[in-house]
């Protein structure tokens, strides 16, 4: 741990990972979401391994969940990107997709949110934006937050770049995030990697260390 000016910096996975710094953010891992990603199942395992890690650790979880309001209510940047996304012209030919309580928005049956934790929505792609995250991890004295989810390159990095703004440290477990598109997954990656305010890592490395954390006697540092 690095010490100056007053503040203790964490410069080591160890440091970032523990569960009196970080928690962990599952992001939309949503049936109507996991199941337009190619890889879905794989990354429900990978995230599901983490969870069970990170619950184990004593780490805090959050869930994000994303939905779309309905159209009446939806403005010129959310029908915008809507038209994008189903690929029509005219705002007038969209669909009303994952609305909030339907199916598709539910979490995934294997990733089912515990008693202790925390489910926020939201209907833009960062976490932070419209919710009480920001001012949670504040209250409880984190300074970092894992993140996994999908998808990597439309909300996991806009995310990530939001927290950092906000003061906090992303630690991106990059094989636990899926995406819909392979290049944007990886420029996201590359771009977060050389701004230099998120740590890009794996899963086993993180699931070491919280397995590292949970065998640790409850009273050690």
């Amino acid at each position: 741990m690095d010490r100056a000016f007053g503040v203790n910096i964490p410069d080591t996975l160890e440091e970032l990972c523990s569960p009196s710094r970080s928690a962990l953010l599952v992001y939309d891992m949503q049936a109507g979401i996991v199941s337009q990603i190619a890889d879905g199942p794989r990354i429900v395992e990978r995230v599901a391994t983490l969870v069970r890690s990170a619950r184990s650790a004593g780490m805090r979880i959050v869930y994000s969940r994303y939905y779309n309001v309905p159209l009446g209510w939806a403005g010129v940047g959310q029908l915008r990107m809507a038209k994008a996304w189903q690929r029509v012209p005219h705002a007038a030919q969209l669909q009303q997709r994952l609305g909030h309580g339907s199916p598709g928005f539910q979490i995934v049956g294997a990733l089912v949110p515990g008693n202790g934790d925390l489910v926020l929505d939201r209907v833009n792609m960062s976490a932070f934006e419209g919710t009480p995250l920001p001012f949670l991890l504040r209250d409880l004295g984190l300074c970092s937050f894992l993140v996994a989810g999908i998808a990597l390159e439309v909300g996991i990095e806009p995310t990530a770049r939001h927290g950092a703004d906000l003061g906090f440290i992303p630690v991106v477990v990059q094989d636990a995030c899926g995406f819909g598109n392979a290049e944007a997954a990886r420029r996201s990656l590359a771009a977060l990697q050389y701004g230099g305010d998120a740590v890009i890592t794996d899963l086993d490395s993180v699931c070491r260390i919280l397995l590292q954390g949970a065998e640790q006697p409850a009273n050690s540092s």
